[in-house]
């Protein structure tokens, strides 16, 4: 496993793109990933204004470190409304790392905004973040994160809940289901996945469990809508220092019994087989991709 491969997604922050203070701050908070939004957080009449800005911000991340190692991605309108082509057709040149795409409901939406990126000069690795939140996006879930331009899976909890008509309940016991067939989805198609936004400030231990939860479900990470929830992100998704020994031990432990023709390894007085060296390679991978991000 090369370290390259992996892109650490832990945390990933909405900032709104009308705000200029808040584009200006994105530079100094240690999020994985920003999402520059065009769609909810912006106003109808601030839509052109805010649009401009993105661009200008996600080119500024693309010719300069002032940005740091971070990805710079913008959230579109979309395209059934009066900014969707202008966004995409701005966005094509901007030199973000992707285009993020609400509520999609089915390949031929990817494939419309697929068409409209490369007709306005979008380079090939400028992918598509695909947003999971309807109940048709969680039926098409396989088909959305297997779609050719897509390389990463958002849940927006907040509109599937909506549209679910559901009440969460406590550790949204309601929606779990579809978290996890939308993990499933993403794993079978090779793409990363990012848990949905906790929206209580004033609730940081509601914001940990949750952003456990996720993690134990096999998201890479979470998006969120405060730079106070940057930190105790990263610390869930990071592996831990004991991680990374045991890891290392586990590694060390298969290249010895393999050079001594041996069948069988014991690690700390268990056995462990080759799907334990897999992820023990992998969680040295993402700490190496971590530290690489972080420096």
């Amino acid at each position: 496993m090369t370290t390259s491969a992996i892109t650490p997604r832990r945390s990933v922050l909405y900032m709104p793109s009308s705000n200029a203070r808040a584009l200006e701050k994105a530079k100094t908070i240690a999020a994985d990933a920003i999402i520059l939004d065009l769609e909810d957080a912006v106003a109808p009449e601030a839509k052109t204004e805010a649009r401009a800005a993105a661009v200008a911000t996600a080119k500024l991340a693309a010719e300069t470190d002032e940005y740091g190692h971070r990805e710079i991605t913008i959230r579109a309108n979309g395209l059934d409304t009066p900014w969707g082509g202008d966004d995409l057709a701005a966005i094509a040149s901007s030199g973000a790392s992707a285009v993020v795409i609400p509520k999609v409901d089915s390949t031929d939406q990817l494939e419309a905004v697929s068409e409209r990126l490369s007709s306005s000069g979008a380079p090939d690795d400028l992918t598509i973040w695909a947003m999971v939140e309807t109940p048709r996006a969680i039926l098409d879930a396989a088909d959305i994160a297997a779609f050719g331009r897509v390389s990463v899976l958002v849940m927006g909890t907040n509109d599937l809940v909506k549209e679910l008509r559901a009440d969460a309940g406590n550790n949204r016991q309601a929606l779990v289901p579809h978290l996890a067939s939308a993990v499933v989805a993403a794993r079978a198609a090779g793409v990363d996945i990012v848990d949905g936004v906790f929206n209580d400030l004033s609730d940081g231990d509601g914001f940990r469990l949750e952003a456990e939860q996720g993690f134990r479900l096999g998201f890479d990470g979470k998006t969120l809508i405060h730079p106070s929830q940057v930190a105790p992100a990263n610390e869930i998704w990071s592996p831990s220092e004991a991680d990374v020994a045991e890891a290392q031990r586990v590694v060390e432990a298969f290249a010895q019994a393999e050079a001594e023709g041996l069948g069988v390894v014991t690690v700390d007085g268990r056995m462990v087989e080759n799907l334990h060296r897999d992820n023990a390679l992998r969680t040295l991978a993402v700490a190496d991709a971590i530290a690489r991000l972080e420096t």
